[in-house]
């Protein structure tokens, strides 16, 4: 009989709190700059060797990033980030598997964890830069002694029933008043948004702590704590149940900028905690999307780690809407890729670029099979030329290469992965100029290279592999051992209406060019012989 009364009286109560409770609201998820959401990472780096911003932007990463961050808050958003442009090792890749795999698999647990993240979306401001490498403002010496500024300002109103001249007393008080209230009103009011971000997360590390049965004792222990410090940080009784009541203590007491400075040593003394709970917060809602991700990815797998092959098998890539897959196996040499005008170079490199970071970071790849190397990604894509630089596009290219050759001279040498290479000068220069960096950048790292000057493939073949992008005899897109046999350049000026006129005249000049130019694989001892 008790257990019924008791199980009856619970149904009773969970009736009674779905009736009465208020529908919760739809998240605001605040727009951030790019600048926000890249804090985290500036101020707490994963690893050294980090994706640069070329590689970064050529890849178009942070497209991706923004759907993987989809219905996210600022704090899993930066947690993303930093994972997708530092890196992880191999440790943190595993670790992040099998937490993936957990969640995928636990829908309950999916759903709790997103009702306790939940008011993180409500944030407006981000707190990476404050909690991670801000410093306190010490107060100055004349804030202790601002509870005599009402009462000199009593004192000068009475005193005008003996004297008129005390409203010049009054006029002086209030002045400083005011002066005090515009010095400190932009400070006070961000600092009002950061403590209203910094109470939000304090709540969601609670409610992780206790609704959540796999987060860590730390994070169950510290609900106490988190509460505690939460209401330490709030402004009076007094200012929250009175809108005036606040405002005419912020005016004749500057009681805003007393909570200012009480309220910045409170954060900046328990800023350890403070960060415990951030990454509480950030990781697990950084889990939460890349598990959405997953369990709506019609194409991915995990990635086995290799220790210098390069292979994918049919990959895709996740920003298109009808993808081609393309399969890639690359053992010890680099790649040299051709292919018609049109055909996708650019979006394999693409592909195979964005898949190595995301193996790298995450462990899966978008792709039916992947065996991948854990190394740093250099893009070389989209070089242009610049008029308030007075940059020219040969120039840019010169520039980018010296950093690529840089990278590979360094530390941290990877996988360069390179669009046309030295598209902004002539066909002689470009060919000179682009056999011998890529042979010398091949030498201490893997490239993959894609070019229309076909005469690279023979005077790199000691370096690189040449395949060719295009369709087989059922017209699906592979890439082939192989360079490209016939070149549609020409054929493009008649279906895009130059004429007949025009293409005869292109069709002469070419085939003056490729008889004084001779085969291409006359030039395969050139570079790959003894000086």
């Amino acid at each position: 009989m008790t257990a019924f009364a008791a199980t009856l009286f619970d149904s009773f109560r969970r009736g009674a709190r779905s009736l009465l409770a208020w529908p919760d609201a739809a998240p605001i998820d605040y727009p951030f700059a790019d600048s926000d959401i890249a804090q985290l990472h500036r101020v707490a780096p994963t690893g050294e060797a980090a994706l640069d911003d070329q590689t970064w932007n050529d890849l178009l990463l942070p497209r991706y990033h923004e759907r993987l961050g989809g219905g996210v808050s600022i704090f899993g958003k930066q947690a993303l980030y930093r994972r997708l442009r530092g890196g992880a090792n191999d440790a943190q890749c595993a670790d992040q598997a099998e937490r993936l795999r957990a969640l995928m698999a636990d829908p309950a647990r999916r759903t709790q964890l997103e009702a306790a993240l939940r008011p993180l979306r409500d944030a407006d401001t981000e707190t990476a830069a404050l909690l991670f490498e801000g410093k306190a403002s010490a107060p100055p010496a004349w804030l202790r002694w601002t509870w005599l500024l009402p009462l000199a300002l009593l004192a000068s109103v009475a005193g005008v029933i003996l004297t008129p001249l005390s409203w010049l007393a009054t006029a002086g008080v209030l002045y400083l008043l005011i002066a005090g209230q515009m010095r400190y009103h932009e400070r006070v009011e961000a600092w009002k948004r950061a403590l209203n971000t910094l109470q939000m997360l304090l709540l969601a590390s609670s409610a992780v702590g206790t609704r959540d049965l796999a987060a860590p004792a730390s994070l169950r222990d510290g609900a106490q704590q988190a509460a505690k410090l939460s209401r330490s940080l709030a402004r009076s009784m007094f200012a929250r149940m009175s809108q005036d009541g606040g405002a005419y203590g912020d005016w004749f007491m500057l009681s805003n900028v007393k909570h200012y400075y009480r309220t910045q040593a409170i954060v900046f003394a328990e800023r350890d905690f403070l960060i415990g709970c951030y990454l509480a917060c950030a990781e697990p809602e950084a889990d939460l999307a890349l598990a959405r991700t997953l369990l709506a990815s019609p194409a991915w797998c995990w990635a086995e780690r290799s220790g210098g092959a390069i292979e994918i098998e049919a990959g895709v890539h996740p920003l298109l809407a009808s993808p081609a897959a393309l399969s890639v196996a690359l053992e010890e040499k680099g790649a040299f890729i051709s292919g018609p005008n049109g055909s996708g170079k650019s979006t394999f490199l693409r592909m195979l670029g964005l898949n190595l970071v995301v193996a790298r970071a995450f462990g899966f790849c978008h792709a039916r099979r992947a065996r991948l190397p854990a190394l740093p990604v250099y893009a070389s894509m989209q070089n242009e030329d610049s008029l308030l630089d007075g940059q020219s596009l040969y120039m840019a290219e010169l520039r980018r290469a010296k950093e690529l050759i840089a990278a590979a001279e360094g530390p941290h040498p990877g996988i360069c992965l390179i669009d046309e290479i030295f598209r902004g000068t002539n066909h002689v220069e470009s060919v000179a100029s682009s056999a011998a960096v890529l042979d010398t950048l091949a030498a201490r790292a893997r490239v993959v290279v894609s070019s229309h000057n076909l005469v690279l493939a023979s005077l790199l073949e000691h370096r690189f592999e040449a395949l060719c992008l295009g369709r087989d005899a059922q017209g699906e897109l592979v890439l082939a051992p192989g360079v490209l046999a016939q070149t549609n350049g020409i054929a493009l000026l008649a279906t895009q209406g130059f004429g007949a006129e025009i293409e005869g005249k292109a069709q002469k000049v070419a085939a003056w060019l490729e008889s004084y130019l001779g085969q291409p694989e006359a030039g395969a001892h050139v570079l790959n012989s003894p000086a």
